[in-house]
């Protein structure tokens, strides 16, 4: 399951549930096996200069190699961009977990 952790200045006027949304259905056109995004959004009242981050965390799997992230961030990137309707600082980043992750449902007893 996907994590993407959206963080902005909160100066901009931005959707973002709207954002998550696109990005989830973006990742799933990438790869329909990915499942649901887990997304978040961050505002920042407190923050030097306007900006947007997103960051993308994925599994590593044997089909999400170097063409497979570079294709993903491009389109993360116009993404993220057509909610953008003022200037700002972006940056988007594909990251994948490595060995020292653990993901799993937790079910409380009783």
């Amino acid at each position: 399951m996907p994590h993407a952790e959206l963080k902005y200045s909160a100066d901009l006027n931005i959707d973002a549930p709207a954002v998550l949304r696109g990005i989830e259905q973006l990742i799933l056109r990438h790869d329909a096996g990915a499942g649901a995004c887990k997304g978040r959004a961050y505002p920042a009242e407190t923050f030097h200069h306007t900006h947007c981050l997103l960051d993308v965390s994925l599994l590593t799997k044997p089909h999400r190699d170097h063409a497979f992230t570079q294709a993903l961030l491009a389109d993360l990137r116009v993404e993220v961009a057509r909610h953008l309707h003022q200037p700002c600082a972006l940056s988007v980043g594909v990251h994948y977990s490595d060995e020292g992750y653990w993901t799993g449902a937790h079910i409380p007893e009783g």
